[in-house]
C-alpha cells in the first residue's frame, strides 16, 4: 500500500481473517462454472458476475483498508441531472451534461488530491482503466474507463463518482451503472418528480435495502406547489420498500449559470454531504454498508451453491441417461446372441455346410453316441470350410453390435434433447460415432480370437489333445460360438427345430472332445468375454457424450466450496464485529452563540477543502 493512503498501521487480526475469508469466497465464486442450461442458470450467472464485481470493487478494498476514502456513487435515471449536480457541487464542469442521451459514458470520479494514490491504483474498481479528465479515450474502451478528476473543491476522505444511467438504452451503460453502485460506500440516488416511480430504479433500491446500503435520494428539479406532495409520496414508497428513514434531499428547479446550479439550490444537499463527511458519520456509513454487503454476500454464496448443486444434478442426470442408453445396447446384443437370432442366414448355412444338414438332426433322434462317432469324419473332411463359417459369424455379430450402438446413441440424444440442460449439446451425437464400425469389427475379431484361444488352451490338455487336433481349432471354435448362441427364444416354427438341432450338434461335438463340465465352463467364459468386448465398444461410443459434458464441465465441488466459503465469511465477520474498537466520541454540538449561517458556512468550507 502506498505511504500516502491513510490507513492505521497494523490491521486487526480479526480484520485480516475476514479479508482472507472474503478472498477465499472470491476464488470460489470465480471458479464456479454454470455451463448447463438449468432453470435459472442465466440469473445465477448474472449473480455470479455481480458478486465478483462487488467483492473486487467494494468488499475486498474496504476490508483491506478500513480508513480508505468514502466512495459516494451518484446514480439515477436518464436525464435526472446527475452530471449537473456533481459539477455544481464541485463548482466546475467536471462531468459533461447535455440533452443527448446517454450523456455519461465513461464514469467520472472526483476526489481530493490527497486521495489520488487510493483511486489512481487498481485497489478499487480494478477492472476499469484510469484516464485523466481531458485525456482522449477510444470509443471501444469508453465503458472500461474511469476518468479521474482531482480537485480541492472536494474535501479529503470523500469522493463523488458520476455513474451512467441505470435505465440507459445502452446495455453496457446499465451494467456499468449497476457495477459502480455495488462498489459504493454510499449511494446518492438522483430522480425527478416525473421519474421517481419508474420500475428500474426501484429494482436497484430494493437491492440496496437487501444489502443495507446507506443511501440518500435527491429529488431534483422540484418546483411548484405540488413539490411537497411528491416528496411525501416518495418517502412513503421508500418505507414500503424497506427504506424508511432514507433521507430525501430536494433540489429546486433553478436556472443554470455556466451549466451549474446556483448555491441556493444546493444548500440542502451540501449540508447533508458535509454531515456525512464528518469522521464519526463517515465511519458509521462505511461500516453499515460494509456489514450489510458482507451479510448479503453470505446469502448470495448460498444461492450460488444451490445453482452449483443444480448443475451437478443436471450433469449426473445426463450421464445417467447415457449410461442407461448404452447399457441397454449391451443388453440388446447379449439378448440377440442368446435367443437364437444369430443362428439364421449365412451363419446357419455355413454351419450346415460344415457338418451336414438335416441328416444330423435325424441321427440325433436315434442316439447322440452314434452321432459323435460320425462328427469327426464330417469335420475332418470339411475343415477348410470352418474359417469361412467363422467369418460369417463375425460379419453378422458386427452388424448386431453396430445397430445396437446406433440405437443407443439415438436414445441418449433423445433423452438429452428432452432435458433443458442437455438440449444444446446433442449436435452430431444422434448416431454412433465415425469409429463405431471399426471398433465393432475389432471387438468381434477379438472375441473370436478369445474363443479360439479358449478352445486351443482347453484342447491342449492331455485328455483332449488328439480329439481337438482331429477336429481342428476353427471347427471347435465355431461350435463353441454356436453353443453361445444356443437359446431359441427368438425363433419360431421350423426355425426352432433347425436352430435347436444345430446348437445340439455343436454341443455334442464339444462334449465329445472336452466333456460336459468343460463345455459348460467354456460357454460361460465365452459369453462373459463377448459381453465385455461389446461393453468396451459401447463405452467408447458413449465417451462422445461424456466428452461433450466435460467440454462444458461445471465445477464438481462448487456447491461444497461455496458453502464452506459462506460459513467462513459469516464466522469471520461475527468475530470481527465483536472485536471492533468503540466508535469515536461525537463532536459536541455547536455553541449556542454559533448561528445557523455560521454552521452552514463551516459545511461549505469543507467542500472547498478548508477547515473552518
Amino acid at each position: 500500500m502506498d505511504d500516502d493512503v491513510r490507513e492505521p498501521a497494523g490491521p486487526r487480526p480479526e480484520r485480516v481473517a475476514l479479508t482472507v475469508a472474503l478472498e477465499a469466497a472470491r476464488d470460489a465464486v470465480d471458479a464456479l462454472a454454470l455451463p448447463l442450461a438449468t432453470p435459472g442458470r442465466d440469473a445465477s450467472e448474472a449473480t455470479r458476475r455481480a458478486t465478483l464485481s462487488r467483492l473486487d470493487d467494494h468488499l475486498l478494498p474496504r476490508s483491506r483498508a478500513e480508513g480508505a476514502p468514502v466512495l459516494v456513487v451518484v446514480g439515477g435515471s436518464t436525464g435526472a441531472g446527475k452530471s449537473t449536480l456533481v459539477s455544481s457541487l464541485v463548482g466546475a464542469p467536471v462531468s459533461a451534461a447535455g440533452v443527448l442521451r446517454p450523456t455519461t459514458l465513461a464514469p467520472v470520479l472526483v476526489h481530493h488530491p490527497d486521495d489520488a494514490a487510493w483511486f489512481g491504483a487498481d485497489r478499487v474498481l480494478p477492472h476499469l482503466v484510469r484516464a485523466g479528465a481531458d485525456e482522449p479515450v477510444p470509443a471501444d474502451a469508453v465503458h472500461r474507463t474511469l476518468r479521474l478528476v482531482a480537485t480541492e473543491a472536494v474535501g479529503p476522505g470523500l469522493a463523488l463518482l458520476d455513474a451512467p444511467d441505470v435505465d440507459s438504452v445502452v446495455a453496457a451503460n446499465r451494467d456499468l451503472a449497476a457495477q459502480l453502485l455495488g462498489a459504493a460506500d454510499l449511494w446518492l440516488f438522483v430522480t425527478t418528480a416525473a421519474r421517481y416511480a419508474d420500475a428500474v430504479p426501484w429494482a436497484l433500491l430494493d437491492a440496496a435495502a437487501r444489502r443495507r446500503t446507506r443511501l440518500a435520494l435527491v429529488l431534483d428539479r422540484v418546483e411548484g406547489a405540488g413539490a411537497g406532495a411528491v416528496a411525501e409520496h416518495l418517502r412513503s414508497m421508500l418505507a414500503e420498500h424497506g427504506l424508511a428513514g432514507t433521507p430525501v434531499v430536494e433540489v429546486p428547479e433553478s436556472p443554470l449559470t455556466g451549466g451549474l446550479l446556483g448555491e441556493d439550490a444546493l444548500v440542502g444537499l451540501r449540508s447533508w454531504l458535509a454531515d456525512v463527511a464528518s469522521p464519526a458519520a463517515r465511519e458509521r456509513v462505511v461500516r453499515e454498508t460494509f456489514d450489510g454487503a458482507v451479510d448479503d454476500v453470505v446469502v448470495v454464496l448460498g444461492e450460488l451453491g444451490a445453482a452449483a448443486a443444480e448443475q451437478a444434478e443436471a450433469s449426473a442426470r445426463l450421464k445417467e441417461a447415457v449410461a442407461h442408453a448404452y447399457g441397454r445396447a449391451v443388453d440388446d446384443v447379449s439378448a440377440a446372441t442368446a435367443d437364437g437370432t444369430m443362428l439364421r442366414g449365412e451363419v446357419l448355412a455355413r454351419w450346415q455346410d460344415l457338418v451336414g444338414t438335416g441328416d444330423f438332426v435325424r441321427r440325433l433322434e436315434k442316439g447322440v453316441g452314434r452321432v459323435r462317432d460320425r462328427l469327426g469324419a464330417f469335420v475332418r473332411g470339411r475343415r477348410a470350410d470352418a474359417p469361412a463359417a467363422v467369418r460369417a459369424v463375425g460379419h453378422d455379430l458386427e452388424a448386431v453390435v453396430v445397430d445396437a450402438v446406433h440405437a443407443a446413441a439415438e436414445r441418449a440424444s433423445d433423452a438429452w434433447r428432452a432435458d433443458p440442460a442437455g438440449r444444446a449439446l446433442t449436435d452430431g451425437l444422434v448416431r454412433g460415432g465415425p469409429a463405431l464400425r471399426e471398433d465393432a469389427a475389432a471387438a468381434v475379431r477379438g472375441w473370436q480370437g478369445d474363443v479360439l484361444e479358449l478352445v486351443r488352451t482347453t484342447g491342449s490338455s492331455k485328455r483332449g489333445t488328439a480329439r481337438a487336433l482331429s477336429f481342428g481349432v476353427n471347427g471347435l471354435g465355431l461350435a463353441l460360438m454356436i453353443v453361445v448362441f444356443a437359446s431359441t427364444g427368438g425363433l419360431t416354427g421350423a426355425e426352432v427345430g433347425i436352430a435347436g438341432g444345430t446348437a445340439l450338434v455343436a454341443q455334442s461335438l464339444l462334449e465329445a472332445v472336452f466333456g460336459d463340465d468343460a463345455v459348460r465352463r467354456l460357454a460361460v467364459t465365452a459369453r462373459e468375454r463377448l459381453v465385455a468386448r461389446v461393453t468396451d465398444v459401447a463405452d467408447a461410443d458413449a465417451a462422445r457424450f461424456r466428452d461433450r459434458l466435460r467440454d462444458v464441465a461445471s465445477t464438481p465441488d462448487g456447491a461444497e466450496r461455496l458453502d464452506a466459503a459462506a460459513h467462513r465469511v459469516r464466522d469471520a465477520a461475527a468475530a470481527e464485529r465483536r472485536t471492533r474498537p468503540l466508535p469515536p466520541v461525537p463532536e459536541p454540538p455547536a455553541a449556542a452563540s454559533e448561528t445557523q449561517p455560521v454552521a452552514e458556512a463551516r459545511k461549505r468550507a469543507w467542500w472547498r477543502g478548508r477547515r473552518a
